[in-house]
């Protein structure tokens, strides 16, 4: 399978590629650098907007603009003077973590989750941003609260706590954004130390993860069975996103953030967006409402 690389961005920590229709283009945040990217896939051009704190994930918003998951709680990000609004603030008692990836639910609600900056174990949740800017605590105790994204039919939520070995899932009730009967869906480890980073659920409900220190990226099926692995060649890739006018171009941001000197030289790609087609389609990413 072609892998290419999109543009010549490094990140030093790559994450929450985001597809947008409506620009042609893909969004993706450098967490600790503070920086959303939008990348044209066409031409390789890019815009970085600095948000001035970690920011860990990003949604295109209904109303036009993107809405941010940020050290601090969530904000608004204009897409075109770059202004920023904050939206509600999420654990501003604890400024030793941040947020880190999440998503939108099909009705319009941004999740997603936080974690310790020192790596701290147990000390992230997961948050709920509703239309009305309400947010809403789901899970405590979480180390790294990481990938989440739901099946076709939005019966069953994905999560992805990467200080776990596995990929979870919950039953998932729609009309009240809520979960319940968390169990797991798949074992997620590789010899080296790979972990379950961030994920995506296909058209065909299969869900893709991206593997921390793993270079890889893994296709599960419905039952939880591995039936694909894609090779990348960089060690610490980030998440998968699907995009392109078929939706079946695969977006994977990665970093370089823990790699030694040694290991950055023999891995030169580390840290870039890479782009292949696997014969899959994706979904179109669902906005945000807020």
């Amino acid at each position: 399978m072609q892998i290419d690389e999109v543009g010549t961005i490094r990140a030093e920590l790559g994450e929450g590629p985001v597809w947008d229709a409506a620009r042609e283009c893909l969004w993706f945040v450098d967490i600790m650098r503070g920086l959303v990217h939008r990348l044209d896939p066409a031409t390789g051009a890019d815009r970085a907007y600095e948000i001035g704190q970690p920011v860990g994930a990003v949604a295109c918003a209904a109303r036009g603009d993107l809405v941010c998951a940020v050290r601090d709680g969530f904000v608004r990000l204009d897409a075109e003077s770059g202004a920023l609004t904050p939206l509600a603030s999420v654990e501003a008692d604890n400024p030793s973590n941040r947020m880190n990836d999440g998503y939108v639910d099909a009705r319009g609600r941004f999740w997603a989750g936080t974690m310790s900056m020192h790596h701290e174990h147990g000390r992230g949740a997961l948050y709920r941003l509703d239309p009305d800017g309400l947010v809403t605590q789901h899970l405590s105790g979480v180390t790294t609260s990481n990938g989440i994204d739901w099946s076709g039919d939005s019966r069953l939520m994905y999560f992805i706590d990467s200080g776990v070995p596995q990929i979870d899932v919950f039953d998932f009730d729609l009309e009240r954004g809520a979960i319940s009967n968390r169990r797991r869906f798949a074992a997620v480890s590789t010899p080296d130390g790979g972990k379950a980073d961030g994920l995506i659920v296909d058209a065909e409900d299969h869900v893709w993860v991206a593997l921390w220190k793993g270079g890889q990226v893994r296709r599960y099926a419905p039952d939880g069975t591995l039936v694909e692995t894609v090779l990348l060649p960089t060690p610490l890739t980030t998440k998968p996103a699907f995009g392109g006018a078929d939706l079946m171009d695969l977006y994977i941001t990665s970093a370089f953030i823990d790699l030694t000197p040694g290991q950055r030289a023999a891995s030169p790609a580390a840290g870039a967006l890479f782009r292949l087609r696997p014969g899959i389609r994706g979904r179109a990413p669902r906005l945000a409402l807020v």
